[in-house]
């Protein structure tokens, strides 16, 4: 599981991946607050439809 300091500290990067990887991905739904990682991957499950162990695997590999 990642922790919110490896998260924070390539955000920016991960966030380029992310969004090569997955065209419907908007900087919206890919805002990172301190605080509100659960919140992000609840968006992200219900826009990619991906169980919340997925999207931690996928952001594992990034």
């Amino acid at each position: 599981m990642i922790n919110s300091k490896e998260i924070k500290g390539t955000w920016n990067e991960q966030k380029g991946i992310l969004k090569q990887k997955f065209a419907v991905l908007t900087d919206n739904d890919l805002m990172h607050e301190e605080g509100k990682r659960d919140e992000m991957i609840g968006k992200l499950q219900i826009i990619l439809g991906k169980t919340k162990e997925e999207l931690n695997k996928i952001l594992a590999e990034l």
